[in-house]
């Protein structure tokens, strides 16, 4: 879903109160205050972007009376339909995500333009069990993942050893 002009916070608050699980990609941002004082603070990795877990029934009725609530959508048969994402491949982007590494690189679903990969899981690590797309990206030599959630986001392991790789089919 998205949450408009940067309320995703209010809104994660707001399902969360409701027992409504949601998730909100975060990470550290060096901060400069008009002071002068830096301070490293935890933000949203993707503006306006969180993931809600509920029937659709329900965020329908939640949706009604949030105004800045809105649905993330994709076309099918000439319709606009909300987008799923399946348990398996959110648990993934949620597993890379919650580590908050400095080497990771969020991107938005219009940043990313992945041809077809190979599938890989890594092995051993922080991201032990963690599945995605093997991708060479232009100018970098070592190898990286990219973790997706239905073409609405992604994120990229930057930094991969070579052992740590298992191709899957």
């Amino acid at each position: 879903m998205r949450a408009t002009f940067g309320r995703e916070l209010k809104a994660k608050k707001l399902l969360e109160g409701m027992q409504i699980e949601c998730f909100i990609p975060m990470r550290y941002e060096l901060v400069t205050y008009s002071t002068g004082k830096k301070v490293k603070k935890l933000v949203p990795a993707i503006s306006n972007l969180m993931f809600v877990h509920t029937t659709k029934e329900c965020i329908q009725t939640i949706k009604s009376t949030v105004e800045y609530l809105q649905y993330l959508t994709k076309p099918d048969d000439g319709r606009r339909k909300p987008i799923t994402i399946p348990d398996n491949q959110m648990h993934h982007f949620m597993k890379v995500c919650d580590t908050y590494n400095d080497k990771l690189v969020y991107m938005t679903a219009d940043e990313i333009q992945l041809k077809e990969g190979t599938p890989v899981q890594i092995i051993g690590g922080t991201f032990d069990g963690v599945e995605g797309t093997f991708v060479k990206v232009e100018k970098k030599r070592k190898k990286q993942v990219v973790i997706q959630a239905q073409g609405i986001a992604a994120v990229m392991i930057t930094h991969l050893d070579d052992g740590y790789l298992k191709v899957i089919s």
